[in-house]
C-alpha cells in the first residue's frame, strides 16, 4: 500500500519497539495543517511512562529510519513530531500506484467471511425509498469488502412467510391466477397488496380464509406451497428490474427470505428453552437478557414462540444467526437495516450471545440506516401521506437529470440513444451518490435539485469530473492507458494531488471496517477538488516542455483510475462523454 500513513506508522512504530519497547503503540498519525502529518503518540506514551512528552518525542526522533521519504521532521510545542514527505518519495509511489492494476490496494492478509444482509423487501409490495437506502448502502459495503479481498456474502432476507402470505394467496386465487389483476404482481405489486389488505379488514370470512391458509403454508401443504411459491416468483421479477436499474449486485441466488429458515425455528425455541435463555411467560416463550427493561422498568421480553404456538422475527432472525455461523462460518455480519430496529438488533445479539450462539469472535453489527425526509423534516411521502414509489422516484430522477444535462456545455452533440444513456446514469447515479455521500446513520433531505447538481459533493459533479478528464486525452490524442510517466512533482497542486491520490487504499479500509460508505465518497470528493485545482493551475496540453507535459497526464490517468474504481465500488456509473 501506498498510502503514507501506512508506511509511517510502520515506521514510527519501529522506532517505539526500538525506544521503549512499545512496537505495538499506535503512532496517532493524522493530517496536519503545520506539516504533511503529524504523529502525536508521545503524549499518551508519556502518560503511560511517566516522562515528559517532548523528551520522548526526541527519542522518537532519534531512532526514526525514515530518511528515503521525509524532507523534515521535527517536534513542536509539547511533544507533537510533525512529518514534511520529499516530493520525489510522493511522485515514485504514485508512479508505484499508476502501475498496479490494483492502484497499490492489496488484498487483505486476513480474509473474513462476511454476511451483509440488504435491501430486504417484502414480497408483493411495491420498494419505497426506504428500502432505496438500505440497497444502496448494502450493495456499496459489499463491493468494498469484497475488493479488499473479504468474502462477501450478499443476503437478502426477503420478507415472504407469516399472515400477509395467506392473505396475498386467497386473493390471488379469487381474482384467478391468470388474470390482468394477478399480472399487477409484476406492475404494481403495491395496487395488489392493498386490494388484499382491504378484504382482509373488511371480510371477516376472507380474513378467516386467509388464517386457514396460513396455516397450511406453515404446515407445507403442496398446493398452497404451489401458489406461494408463485407469489415469490412474480415479486422476482419486480424485484430484479429495480436491481437491474439500480445497478445493485443482488441476484436471486441470495435471497435467503424468511421462509428459508422455517425448518429451524422449532429446535431455535426448543434449545433455547432447554438451556434456560428463554422461559414461558404469560404463555410465550420469552428471553430477558440484562440490561433491557420496558418504561415501568420490567426485564424486557424477546418473544421466541407465540402463546399461541406461532413464530415471528426473532425467531426467525436467532436461527439466521445460528445458520450463518455453523454453516457459513461467517466472521462478521452485518445488517443493512433501519435505525428504528435498532433495539430489536441489540437484543438480538445478546440473546445470541446468552445462548452461545455468536461467539465471541464473531461481529455482528447492525448498520443503522437514518431516515429519507422531505422538505417539511418528515418522513418523505406522498402528498397524500402514502410512501413513494421507488420506480416513479428513479424516473423522476432521470427527467430531472436529462434537464440538468441539456444545460452542461458540450464539447460535441450527443444523438437521441447516447443521450439517453448519459441521462440515465447521471439520474440514477445522483440518487444513490446522494444516499451514500451522507452517513448511514443520519437522516437526509431528499431534495433534486441538489443531488443532481454538477456542482458539490454529488454524483453529478464527479461523473462530470471523470468525463472531463477523458476529454483532455481526446483532444491530446493520447489514450489514459498510454499515459505511463514517469510522475513528478513541482507545483504545488500536482503535490498536493498526488499526495491524496495515495490515500485511496486508506479510504477503502476505512469505509470496510466501519461499514460507512460515505467516508469513501468524502474522499473521491476531495480527489476531484484536487484535480481541479490542479488543473487550473497545471496546464497539461499545453506544458510547458514534454517532461512535465508527459508527468501531468499520468496524473490526469490515475486520477481518471481513481475516481472511476471509486464510483465503481459505490455502485455508480461513469459515461465516457458528458
Amino acid at each position: 500500500m501506498s498510502d503514507p500513513q501506512h508506511v509511517l506508522s510502520a515506521r514510527f512504530q519501529a522506532a517505539l519497539g526500538a525506544a521503549f519497547g512499545e512496537p505495538d503503540a499506535d503512532p496517532v498519525i493524522r493530517p496536519s495543517q503545520f506539516a504533511d502529518f503529524q504523529a502525536n503518540v508521545a503524549l499518551p506514551l508519556a502518560k503511560k511512562l511517566g516522562r515528559k512528552p517532548r523528551d520522548l518525542a526526541a527519542e522518537i526522533v532519534e531512532r526514526l529510519d525514515v530518511a528515503d521519504m521525509c524532507e523534515k521532521v521535527e517536534i513542536s510545542g509539547p511533544g507533537f513530531i510533525n512529518v514534511t514527505l520529499r516530493d520525489e518519495w510522493i511522485a515514485g509511489q504514485a508512479q508505484i500506484m499508476h502501475g498496479d492494476e490494483r492502484l497499490s490496494v492489496e488484498p487483505t492478509a486476513a480474509p473474513q467471511t462476511t454476511v451483509v444482509e440488504y435491501s430486504s423487501p417484502n414480497v408483493a409490495k411495491e420498494m419505497h425509498v426506504g428500502h432505496l437506502r438500505t440497497t444502496i448502502v448494502g450493495d456499496a459495503v459489499a463491493r468494498v469488502l469484497e475488493f479488499l479481498g473479504h468474502n462477501v456474502v450478499r443476503d437478502n432476507h426477503l420478507g415472504d412467510w407469516g399472515t400477509p402470505y395467506g392473505m396475498l394467496i386467497e386473493h390471488l386465487l379469487d381474482v384467478g391466477e391468470d388474470s390482468p389483476e394477478a399480472l399487477l404482481l409484476e406492475t404494481d405489486p403495491n395496487a395488489f397488496y392493498q386490494a388484499a389488505r382491504a378484504k382482509f379488514d373488511g371480510d371477516e370470512t376472507f380474513a378467516e380464509r386467509a388464517r386457514r391458509r396460513v396455516v397450511s403454508l406453515q404446515a407445507g401443504d403442496p398446493e398452497t406451497m404451489r401458489h406461494w411459491e408463485r407469489l415469490v416468483d412474480l415479486s422476482k421479477v419486480y424485484l430484479n428490474t429495480i436491481y437491474r436499474r439500480l445497478g445493485v449486485t443482488l441476484t436471486d441466488d441470495d435471497i435467503r427470505g424468511e421462509s428459508f429458515y422455517n425448518d429451524m425455528l422449532a429446535e431455535t425455541a426448543d434449545e433455547l428453552a432447554a438451556s434456560g435463555v428463554a422461559t414461558i411467560s404469560d404463555g410465550a416463550l420469552c428471553a430477558f437478557p440484562p440490561g433491557f427493561t420496558g418504561r415501568d422498568g420490567d426485564p424486557l421480553p424477546m418473544i421466541i414462540r407465540k402463546s399461541d404456538g406461532g413464530y415471528n422475527y426473532s425467531s426467525s432472525d436467532l436461527a439466521t444467526i445460528r445458520y450463518r455461523v455453523d454453516k457459513l462460518t461467517v466472521d462478521r455480519m452485518i445488517y443493512v437495516v433501519g435505525s428504528q430496529q435498532a433495539l430489536h438488533f441489540q437484543m438480538l445479539f445478546a440473546v445470541a450471545r446468552m445462548a452461545g450462539w455468536l461467539p465471541d469472535g464473531v461481529r455482528a453489527e447492525h448498520a443503522q440506516i437514518g431516515n429519507v425526509l422531505g422538505s417539511d423534516g418528515k418522513i418523505f411521502r406522498t402528498r397524500s401521506g402514502k410512501s413513494i414509489k421507488l420506480t416513479e422516484l428513479l424516473d423522476e430522477a432521470v427527467e430531472r437529470a436529462g434537464a440538468a444535462f441539456d444545460d452542461v456545455p458540450h464539447d460535441e452533440p450527443f444523438d437521441e440513444v447516447a443521450r439517453r444513456e448519459v441521462v440515465e446514469a447521471v439520474g440514477i447515479g445522483a440518487v444513490k451518490y446522494a444516499d451514500l455521500s451522507v452517513a448511514r446513520d443520519s437522516e437526509y433531505v431528499f431534495d433534486f435539485d441538489r443531488m443532481i447538481s454538477f456542482r458539490g459533493n454529488t454524483g453529478p459533479y464527479l461523473q462530470y469530473a471523470t468525463a472531463r478528464i477523458r476529454s483532455i486525452f481526446r483532444k491530446g490524442g493520447v489514450a489514459p492507458e498510454d499515459a505511463i510517466g514517469p510522475i513528478s512533482v513541482e507545483h504545488t497542486a500536482e503535490r498536493a494531488l498526488a499526495l491524496h491520490l495515495l490515500g485511496f487504499g486508506a479510504a477503502l479500509a476505512t469505509a470496510a471496517e466501519a461499514a460507512e460508505p460515505h467516508r469513501l465518497c468524502a474522499y473521491l470528493f476531495d480527489l476531484a477538488s484536487a484535480y481541479t485545482t490542479f488543473y487550473e493551475n497545471c496546464p497539461v496540453l499545453k506544458a510547458p516542455d514534454e517532461d512535465t507535459r508527459t508527468s501531468r497526464l499520468a496524473l490526469c490517468a490515475l486520477t481518471l483510475r481513481t475516481l472511476s474504481k471509486g464510483l465503481d465500488l459505490l455502485g455508480v456509473i461513469t459515461p465516457e462523454r458528458m
